[in-house]
């Protein structure tokens, strides 16, 4: 066993139990992944609870799912596996995978709240807008399909009635777009027990857009996306503000003066 791939076990055996002790996972729910080279990946297998593993009952398989050698000690790859492996063939930028089961998340999923909007700043950055499958059987080639064509301009996505799927170019990065999923979830879900959770104007969108660009998080679709859902639409490649944003920026509250002004005046006129 290479150094690399003993700290790839550590890491997983590590991210399973902050998994586990933030209620991210249940019983033997979750699986992770991360790929040790163009042909291989490391996954953990089924049936064993992710906060209690050991770095010897990891699997290494191939990119057809299948061991390259026996585990010694009988164990199977995770069941979630085909998620997995397509997560990894639509995204060669990819290196790790997570699904998992947060609470809050996955019950927005079930009220049909949708987390693709634009109400926290950091999400959006981070994020972006995530969206959510239609409901498929867990453990099939469902759940395959829900995610296929969502992962390639998307690096979380929550699977309607089930769990979450988070993708990064390392452990580390698909856990901690797990972590602000599901805070980003818990928010929402306050906010909206407290009376709403209206979406940031476009003009704030916009500036956040740029650093999420920046800091090099924005994937393909995301122009379209922003624009139906946030009301953020430019020319491609143009990132700059719309005119009329910038136009209204300016002449807001005296173009409403002046409207108010003329309604009350006609209001006298036909009074009279």
């Amino acid at each position: 066993m290479t150094d690399a791939v003993a700290a790839l076990r550590a890491e997983i055996v590590r991210i399973g139990q902050l998994m586990h002790e933030h209620d991210f996972v249940d019983g033997a729910s979750g699986n992770l992944s991360a790929r040790i080279g163009p042909d291989r990946i490391l996954a953990t297998p089924s049936g064993l609870a992710k906060g209690f593993l050991q770095p010897d009952q990891l699997l290494v398989l191939d990119m057809q799912g299948m061991p390259v050698k026996p585990h010694p000690a009988g164990l199977k790859p995770t069941s979630e596996l085909l998620m997995h492996l397509e997560a990894y063939r639509r995204r060669p930028d990819v290196n790790a995978v997570i699904h998992a089961h947060p609470i809050v998340s996955v019950a927005l999923s079930i009220a049909g709240v949708s987390l693709a909007e634009c109400v926290i700043p950091e999400a959006v950055v981070t994020l972006g807008l995530v969206p959510t499958t239609p409901y498929a059987t867990p453990s099939s080639e469902e759940n395959q399909k829900a995610i296929s064509e969502l992962v390639v301009s998307h690096d979380a996505i929550i699977l309607k009635n089930h769990g979450t799927l988070t993708v990064g170019k390392d452990l580390w990065r698909a856990y901690m777009k797990l972590e602000t999923l599901e805070h980003t979830a818990k928010t929402i879900a306050l906010a909206k027990l407290l009376g709403g959770s209206p979406s940031l104007p476009p003009q704030q969108v916009e500036k956040l857009l740029q650093t999420r660009r920046e800091l090099g998080f924005a994937r393909p679709g995301d122009e379209e996306e922003f624009c139906l859902a946030c009301g953020v639409c430019h020319p491609p490649g143009d990132h700059r503000a719309p005119k009329e944003w910038t136009d209204s920026i300016a002449h807001d509250e005296a173009e409403l003066v002046k409207r108010i002004a003329e309604q009350v005046r006609r209001q006298l006129q036909s009074a009279r």
